[in-house]
């Protein structure tokens, strides 16, 4: 009966945030530097007339905006549960390990030196950073007697960032006119994107999302220790893989489009777990829905600090991120 009165509440829960999801949404649409009202909302959506230019702007901007801010934040929020749970590392995200880093760098390289700009294309090679990021900072943190552990890790994370963005810097040094094309895309931004960047990533965004939830009772046991995990049947190396390239695609797919935002990685796990606790089975969904909120929030923020212009996204998380990263560190949640 308890178990049955948990998930109904954790049911209600989840669906109160859906319809807060969809109030931002929504907003989202309605609300930033020029604000439109209901009746135009909907006509756009539901009786769209080419003629009319605000229907125009929410149509081709506003929507499409409002769906990438969603879609972004829940796969940061989804790849950075998964970091967690696999690294047994609190501070783990793709900003913090090096993934996002990756990816940037080898976009950044593919753009400015090479003057790539399908957005197919950057989209398999912003999986290629992302991999080989990833790959990177496992080998460096597992270098060593005790092998992996959580400060290893984050520390190997910050250096392979640090080395990233470094490269990335040498790069727009050396090329001061793929600076001015892609210093906005660098701060993460998901202003100006055109619905058919999001189109192509989709796709592998939704299929990570529920390949995420279908390795839940995995990523369960082994939260529990590999020996346990081991001990229980599970083939451990085939749920790290699996894990790891869900990781791989969504950290890849969010940088293709909208550069490297941080920290929602970290903060969307740590709350999703405060309210329903640790069962993968609810976190997952929980960061999708608490992850999309966010980034629509924080977008819609952004477009009213500096009226007319707007702040680049990837600040506001930063600032929303940052405090909550210091938080964790200090309460020694990060051992080694």
């Amino acid at each position: 009966m308890n178990l049955i009165n948990t998930s109904l509440w954790r049911a209600a829960g989840l669906f109160a945030f859906v319809l807060i999801l969809l109030c931002s949404f929504v907003s989202s649409i309605l609300f930033g530097a020029t604000q439109y009202d209901w009746h135009t909302a909907w006509s756009s959506v539901f009786h769209y007339d080419e003629n009319v230019s605000d229907q125009i702007i929410i149509r081709t901007t506003r929507v499409p905006r409002a769906c990438i801010a969603a879609a972004i934040g829940a796969s940061l929020a989804i790849a950075g549960a998964l970091m967690q749970t696999l690294t047994r590392n609190p501070l783990a995200s793709p900003s913090v390990l090096g993934v996002n880093a990756g990816a940037t760098f080898f976009v950044v390289l593919a753009a400015v030196a090479f003057s790539v700009s399908s957005m197919q294309l950057l989209m398999w090679i912003s999986f290629l950073g992302a991999a080989i990021g990833a790959v990177f900072v496992y080998i460096l943190g597992s270098l060593g007697r005790d092998g992996l552990t959580p400060l290893k890790i984050v520390l190997a994370g910050a250096a392979m960032t640090a080395l990233f963005s470094s490269f990335t810097q040498g790069i727009l040094v050396l090329n001061k006119q793929g600076l001015s094309t892609v210093l906005f895309w660098l701060t993460g931004t998901i202003a100006g994107r055109s619905p058919e960047m999001i189109i192509s990533v989709f796709p592998y965004m939704a299929v990570s999302w529920v390949a995420a939830w279908f390795i839940a009772r995995d990523m369960n046991l082994l939260m529990m220790g590999e020996d346990t995990a081991k001990g229980l049947g599970q083939k451990t190396i085939w749920v790290k893989s699996a894990a790891g390239i869900i990781v791989v695609v969504l950290a890849g797919c969010s940088v293709s489009v909208a550069g490297p935002i941080g920290f929602i990685g970290i903060v969307i796990p740590h709350i999703s777990r405060f309210f329903i606790g640790i069962d993968h089975r609810w976190v997952i969904p929980y960061c999708a829905v608490l992850g999309a909120i966010l980034l629509i929030l924080a977008d819609l923020i952004a477009r009213f600090i500096m009226i007319p212009e707007e702040m680049p996204v990837g600040v506001m998380t930063a600032i929303i991120g940052a405090p909550f990263f210091i938080y964790i560190a200090r309460r020694g949640l990060v051992k080694s």
